[in-house]
């Protein structure tokens, strides 16, 4: 398994393994335009050519980070492909000197296993919910906020 940074070539490999979980309604949806737009955040797992899995870290603050859109292709599930990249981004987090990293997501346990916490969503910066406003389900969003302190 190779962890490296996305490439433009990936975009749509990606796009289709979010796409996957967002019909299911397990994660949100993110469009070729702001996966374009963000590529320098992501990280892509690849096996033997293929994308199979993929995060990115967002920076939200002097002291804040998101890991955002954690997918792991089906048949890659169980393999600890998921943990491995949110490693790499608490890693990343803790070499920018970042304090706090979260996530906003339908699988609270997987993140508590990562040694996240749970916290109220209204707990977090109101420069969290900035992004929020243009998602269909605000303002009734139904994930569950977790996070580490580093």
């Amino acid at each position: 398994m190779i962890y490296r940074k996305a490439k433009i070539s990936d975009v749509e490999s990606i796009h289709r393994l979010v796409s996957l979980y967002a019909a299911e309604n397990l994660m949100l949806a993110r469009s070729r335009s702001s996966l374009y737009e963000g590529i320098r955040e992501i990280t892509v797992a690849e096996h033997r050519g293929k994308v199979v899995g993929c995060g990115s870290l967002h920076i939200i603050w002097e002291d804040l980070a998101e890991i955002r859109a954690l997918a792991v292709a089906p048949d890659y599930v169980k393999r600890g492909i998921g943990r491995r990249l949110v490693n790499l981004f608490l890693q990343e987090a803790r070499e920018l000197e970042l304090k706090r990293v979260f996530a906003l997501t339908y699988q609270p346990e997987f993140f508590r296993r990562c040694g996240f916490q749970p916290i109220a969503k209204e707990d977090l910066p109101q420069k969290v919910w900035k992004e929020c406003v243009n998602c269909p389900l605000f303002p009734n969003c139904n994930e569950n906020a977790v996070i580490i302190e580093l």
